[in-house]
């Protein structure tokens, strides 16, 4: 897909929360050695989906000075709603305190739900039925005790702000291309507490073959080559995958070293993709190509071809994703498995 009126990303912001929990604090519960990542983030009693969220947009709002009155869309991709019937939107619509003459909506896709919502704004956008919307991944991702899933589902989110080129954007989208099929890597059904999932099935038929094929999609329709690309940005569950399916692509380690950064905060589901983007646009130069793909159980991926201009240099989140990071803090076992509700009194 390619917008036949230019748009891009006006302003950025990303957050994590302040706890993480090591894997070796979680293995020596239940008896492993080998871990998935290194540490994971997990929220504290009174955060949620909606306290990301609403970080990561007030970052991205306050970092561009983003005129609130011009914000006519809000749309939040999540797993993980603090409410089974009530939109999330409508809480940060007023949070941030925009106009209520507005979009909102709650957006599923498993871990691809934040770029669905930014392929809705970018065409309402590139349409010219809004002036400017706010496109959302966050979650905190759940994992039964014991499960495989434990060890790396986290908590976090990034928000994008998305206007026409016209109004001056930091980053330029120059196409997209979305691959989706029925192939039921990753559940959680109605009144279930924790996801179920395939184990071994989540790679190949799943998270391999979805993002290999809407990448190499990207570059067919559009003339694309990895070399074409200063970085790139994969959907990230361990810290394997991505730089597995990024070798398989033909990406370098060096092209997706500035967004991996699932060995030290896990896999934040929907805000995955979009956080290790913000991480990217943290670092990049006027310029630079960056291709962003995603990746959602069910299952289906959606690439992106951005092109970095001079305004990333007064424009960049502040404070820096990596910042964030730098400040979390270790808690025990026990303090995790209380504060996301695992245990009760």
């Amino acid at each position: 897909m390619k917008p036949v009126n230019g748009v891009g990303i006006y302003g950025y912001g990303a957050y994590v929360p302040r706890y993480y929990i090591e894997n070796e604090a979680i293995g020596s519960i239940w008896g492993r050695i080998t871990y998935p990542i290194k540490n994971k983030s997990f929220p504290s009693f009174d955060e949620d989906t909606i306290t990301i969220a609403y970080e990561a947009a007030r970052i991205a709002i306050e970092s561009s000075n983003a005129p609130k009155d011009r914000i006519h869309a809000v749309f939040i991709g999540t797993e993980s709603k603090p409410y089974a019937v009530k939109p999330s939107g409508t809480v940060l619509v007023d949070a941030l305190g925009l106009s209520n003459k507005i979009l909102s909506a709650d957006y599923e896709f498993a871990c691809k739900a934040g770029t669905e919502a930014m392929e809705t704004v970018f065409g309402l956008v590139a349409s010219k039925m809004i002036d400017m919307g706010i496109a959302i991944g966050a979650d905190t991702a759940q994992g039964r005790p014991g499960d495989e899933l434990e060890y790396t589902a986290a908590a976090g989110g990034a928000a994008y702000i998305i206007s026409s080129v016209e109004d001056g954007v930091l980053a330029v989208l120059e196409a997209s291309y979305s691959y989706v099929s029925d192939t039921p890597d990753f559940w959680r059904r109605s009144g279930e507490k924790y996801p179920r999932h395939l184990y071994r099935f989540t790679g190949e038929p799943a998270y391999f073959n979805h993002i290999i094929n809407s990448v190499n999609g990207l570059f067919e329709e559009y003339g694309y080559k990895p070399s074409d690309f200063k970085y790139a940005v994969f959907h990230q569950p361990n810290a394997k995958f991505p730089q597995r399916v990024a070798s398989k692509l033909g990406f370098t380690k060096d092209q997706i070293a500035p967004g991996l950064l699932s060995p030290v905060i896990g896999n934040t589901y929907s805000g995955s993709s979009l956080v290790g983007f913000a991480a990217t646009l943290d670092v990049a130069k006027p310029g630079d190509k960056i291709l962003l793909a995603s990746f959602g159980s069910g299952a289906g991926s959606d690439a992106f071809a951005f092109e970095v201009t001079e305004l990333i240099e007064e424009r960049r989140a502040k404070p820096p994703i990596r910042d964030i990071i730098s400040r979390m803090v270790p808690r025990d076992y026990a303090t995790y498995v209380v504060y996301r509700g695992k245990i009760w009194r």
